[in-house]
């Protein structure tokens, strides 16, 4: 029987819908890690995480087509396998953690992530990485893809320092997501998770995904984006801390 969510649900899953579809927009695909985070506020995070496959799948789908003129097939080629490695592994792992555990490991992602990007900088100077880097980022990226659709802030850590054209860095990871994540469709499959409730969740934010991708699109081109994110890494940062707290 379908029920109908509650105006919590909304107001924890329209934000993350449209500040993904930002991300998948080219204004960096580190936003999607706060979507589950944000909507495990109000629901358990594997039926988030399930709520949102399709939806970044119609994402990917504008965002490849908007940026397809723009992909370095030569680092696309370096992060793709392991990435699909890093997706089997999640499977393998996240199939087994209890809801607290998984709660868990998104809260400290999300701590771990907001304080590197405040304080790294201190510890490991940037520097181009090498090809090493790029296959244990992109699986890294897979593993923690898989589970909680969180794959932008490791891969960001190779492919930042690269300093790409920022459009050859939209499509490169455009594409990057657009395959784990048609490649995770039929594992969530097996594990249950496209009950006829998630999809018709799905569905209601359907609407929400092209407009804020192109959004994305426009802003990339447009926006200084330094006090935009400084914003969503605090919001992040909140998040985590209210997940680990809840936990404990």
């Amino acid at each position: 029987m379908l029920s109908f969510p509650e105006l919590s649900f909304y107001v924890t899953a329209i934000p993350a819908v449209i500040i993904t579809g930002l991300g998948k927009g080219g204004m960096g695909n580190a936003l999607g890690m706060i979507a589950v985070p944000m909507m495990s506020l109000t629901m358990p995070p594997v039926q988030a995480a399930a709520i949102l496959l399709p939806l970044l799948l119609v994402m990917d789908g504008f965002a490849i087509w908007g940026w397809r003129q723009s992909i370095d097939w030569s680092v696309f080629k370096i992060i793709l396998f392991p990435g699909l490695f890093g997706v089997f592994l999640g499977l393998m792992v996240f199939a087994s953690l209890s809801e607290q555990t998984i709660r868990s490991i998104i809260g400290v992602i999300a701590i771990l992530f907001c304080l590197n990007q405040w304080f790294g900088h201190y510890f490991h100077p940037p520097h181009k990485p090498g090809k090493g880097a790029g296959i244990f980022w992109s699986a890294i990226s897979g593993f923690t893809s898989f589970g909680i659709h969180s794959g932008g802030p490791p891969l960001s850590v190779y492919m930042l320092p690269l300093k790409m054209e920022k459009e050859f860095l939209a499509g490169t990871m455009a594409l990057f997501f657009g395959v784990l994540n048609l490649v995770k469709l039929p594992a969530y499959a097996a594990l249950g998770q496209f009950t006829t409730n998630n999809l018709m969740l799905s569905f209601l934010l359907l609407p929400v995904c092209p407009l804020s991708v192109w959004l994305g699109m426009k802003m990339v081109k447009t926006v200084s984006t330094d006090f935009f994110y400084k914003i969503l890494y605090i919001s992040l940062f909140l998040t985590g801390v209210k997940l680990l707290s809840d936990v404990l």
